[in-house]
C-alpha cells in the first residue's frame, strides 16, 4: 500500500472504533430489561447520526496530534507549500474574483484596498488584476462607482462586471468570466463580498500553485473576522479552534482530494473551465453549493485539490445574529441535499463520492436527532427506560458530545498546550475562560440549530426552499416579537416533550434537561447574543477575542 492509502485506511479504522463504542454504550444502557419498540428506533436513529460524529472525532484526533507533534503542521500537511517562497512575486497571472449580490459596497471595498495596496508594496502590481463580479438584479449605479473610485487608487487593474441575469448564481457568473474575460490570466483567487485576505496570504497560495503543475485548487482556512455582536464573537471563536484542528486531519489523510469551500481559495483556470463547469440538475434547477461540485469533478479527471490548514490572512464575516444564522443553514442545507442526484454520476472518484456524503451527512443527522429526542420520550412514557442503568446512559451522553464537539475541544486543548499560541489571544486564563464560554453558548445554541435544520429538511421534499438572495450582513438587535416568530416551534416542543418527561418523573426531566433547556431558552438566547449591551461587556471584558481584534 502507498502512503496515502495506509492514511485512509487509519482514519477508516479509527473512524470505526469510535462508531463502535458509541453503539456499544448505547446498547449497555438499551439491553437491561429487554429491548422495546422504542428502544429500536432510538438504537436505528442513533446509528444514523454516528457517522457524522465519528467522522468530527476522528479528524479533530489526528490533527490534534500534527498539530502538537509537527514543526509546522500545514507544510507536514500540504507538501507544495515552500516557506522560502512565500512573499516571492509570483510569476503567475492571476485574476482576483470578488463576488457581489447587492451588497454594501462600503463594507465590500475597505478589504480590497488593503490587499491591492499589500500587493503593491510586495511588487506584484503587474501580476494581478482585479475583477469585480456582481449579481446585483438591477443596474447598480452605486456599484460602478464604488468600484471607479477603487480602481482610481491603486495601480492594478480594476474590473467591473455585471450580469442582468444571475443563470447558475455564483458558479454561473465565474464560469462566464472564465469562458469571457480571463485571456492571459493562468489563475484566479475567488473571494466572497465578506472576505478578507492579506497580500502574504495571497501570494504564498499562489506559490503553493506555481509548485505544483497538477494542482487545481488550493483552498486556505478561513477564520470570523473580528466581530463585536455576541452572536458571531461566540460562534467564530469556535469555529475557528474547530476548524484548525479539523481541517488538519482531514488533509492528512485526504491529500491530494481535498475539498472547496467556494471562497478564499486559488484555482487554475485551465482545468477549471475544462472540468468544472455545471450543468442544470435533472429536474432543471441549478446546483447550489457548487464548491464540492467543483472539486469532485476536479478530482475525477486527475488534478489536485488541497486544503492549506493555516489560519494567517484568510478571513470572512459570520452572520451577525441567530436568524441570518439559521437562515444560512437553511441555504445550505438546500445544496447539500442536491448532492444526493449527483452520488451516480459516472466516473467520480471513490474520495470524490465520500466528499459529497459527508456534505450530505452534515445535515442529514438534524431529522434523527428529532426522531431520537421523539422516540426516548415515547419510550419513558410508555415505561421502557425504567430499567436503564444511568451510569450507562451518562457514559452514552458524555461520549456523544464529545465526539460531536471534538474538533472544538482538541482546537482548545491545542492552544492551551502551547504557550505560544495562549499569547496571541491575551494568555491561557483569557483563552480559557473564551473556551468556556462559547461552551456554555453552543450547549444551548445547538439544540435550537438541529431542531432548526430538521424542520427544514423535513418540509424540503413539500416545496420549502431558501434561495440565494441577498444577505444581512450587519450587526442588530433581535427584538423579543422578531425572535418568538422565528423559534416559537423550537421552543413549543421543548416544553411538549420536557412536560411528558415531568409527567413520569422529575428524574425523567433532569436527563432530559441537557437538551431540553436549548429549546427553552432559544428566544432568551436569540435576543441576548444580538443585544448591543452584552456584546460592550464582551469586548470590553475581552471575552472571545480573537488574535486579529483591535
Amino acid at each position: 500500500m502507498d502512503n496515502i492509502v495506509l492514511r485512509r485506511v487509519g482514519f477508516a479504522g479509527l473512524g470505526l472504533a469510535l462508531t463502535l463504542s458509541l453503539l456499544g454504550l448505547l446498547w449497555r444502557a438499551l439491553a437491561p430489561g429487554g429491548v422495546t419498540g422504542w428502544e429500536w428506533v432510538i438504537l436505528a436513529a442513533y446509528a444514523g447520526t454516528l457517522p457524522w460524529s465519528a467522522i468530527s472525532a476522528a479528524n479533530a484526533l489526528l490533527g490534534f496530534a500534527i498539530l502538537i507533534g509537527a514543526r509546522d503542521p500545514a507544510a507536514a500537511v500540504v507538501p507544495q507549500l515552500d516557506r522560502r517562497r512565500e512573499g516571492a512575486v509570483p510569476g503567475f497571472a492571476t485574476a482576483i474574483l470578488v463576488c457581489i449580490r447587492q451588497e454594501d459596497m462600503a463594507a465590500v471595498t475597505p478589504p480590497l484596498d488593503r490587499l491591492l495596496a499589500g500587493l503593491e508594496a510586495a511588487g506584484a502590481s503587474h501580476r494581478f488584476a482585479l475583477w469585480v463580479l456582481s449579481d446585483t438584479p438591477a443596474p447598480a449605479a452605486g456599484e460602478e462607482a464604488t468600484i471607479a473610485a477603487l480602481a482610481a487608487r491603486h495601480a492594478i487593474p480594476v474590473r467591473y462586471r455585471r450580469r442582468a441575469r444571475n443563470t447558475g448564481f455564483k458558479a454561473g457568473n465565474v464560469m462566464e468570466w472564465c469562458d469571457e474575460d480571463s485571456a492571459g490570466m493562468e489563475a484566479f483567487l475567488c473571494l466572497d463580498a465578506d472576505s478578507e485576505m492579506s497580500a502574504r496570504a495571497v501570494l504564498r497560495l499562489v506559490s503553493c500553485l506555481e509548485a505544483d503543475p497538477r494542482l487545481a485548487i488550493v483552498q486556505q482556512l478561513i477564520v470570523g473576522r473580528p466581530a463585536f455582536a455576541p452572536f458571531p464573537r461566540l460562534f467564530q471563536f469556535g469555529m475557528r479552534a474547530g476548524m484548525r484542528a479539523w481541517a488538519t486531519g482531514q488533509g492528512w489523510w485526504q491529500g491530494d482530494e481535498g475539498p472547496y469551500w467556494g471562497h478564499n481559495a486559488i484555482l487554475r483556470i485551465a482545468p477549471f473551465r475544462a472540468h468544472a463547469r455545471l450543468e442544470a440538475l435533472p429536474d432543471g434547477s441549478h446546483i447550489l453549493s457548487h464548491d464540492q461540485v467543483e472539486a469532485v469533478r476536479l478530482h475525477a479527471a486527475g488534478w489536485k485539490v488541497r486544503c492549506l490548514p493555516e489560519e494567517d490572512g484568510s478571513q470572512e464575516g459570520n452572520p451577525p445574529a441567530m436568524p441570518e444564522y439559521l437562515r444560512r443553514d437553511e441555504r445550505w442545507a438546500a445544496g447539500n441535499m442536491q448532492y444526493l442526484a449527483l452520488l451516480r454520476l459516472p466516473g467520480l472518484t471513490p474520495m470524490g463520492r465520500w466528499q459529497l456524503w459527508q456534505a450530505i451527512l452534515l445535515f442529514f443527522g438534524s431529522p434523527l436527532w428529532l426522531l431520537l429526542l421523539l422516540a426516548a420520550t415515547g419510550n419513558v412514557l410508555s415505561g421502557g427506560g425504567a430499567a436503564t442503568p444511568h451510569g450507562a446512559l451518562a457514559a452514552v451522553m458524555l461520549g456523544t458530545w464529545f465526539c460531536y464537539f471534538s474538533p472544538k475541544l482538541m482546537g482548545y486543548l491545542q492552544v492551551l498546550m502551547q504557550p505560544a499560541e495562549a499569547r496571541r489571544y491575551g494568555g491561557r486564563a483569557r483563552f480559557a475562560w473564551g473556551a468556556l464560554a462559547e461552551i456554555a453558548f453552543t450547549t444551548f445554541f445547538e439544540p435550537p440549530s438541529v431542531l432548526n435544520k430538521a424542520f427544514f429538511l423535513l418540509l424540503l421534499p413539500f416545496g420549502r426552499r431558501s434561495g440565494w438572495a441577498a444577505q444581512n450582513r450587519a450587526d442588530r438587535g433581535i427584538g423579543w416579537g422578531d425572535a418568538a416568530r422565528l423559534l416559537w416551534p423550537h421552543t413549543l416542543l421543548g416544553l411538549a416533550v420536557g412536560a411528558a418527561l415531568a409527567s413520569v418523573s422529575w428524574t425523567a426531566l433532569a436527563w432530559g434537561a441537557p437538551v431540553l433547556a436549548g429549546l427553552w431558552l432559544a428566544v432568551p438566547l436569540c435576543v441576548a447574543t444580538a443585544s448591543p449591551r452584552l456584546a460592550a461587556w464582551m469586548r470590553a471584558a475581552k471575552i472571545c477575542a480573537i488574535p486579529e481584534e483591535p
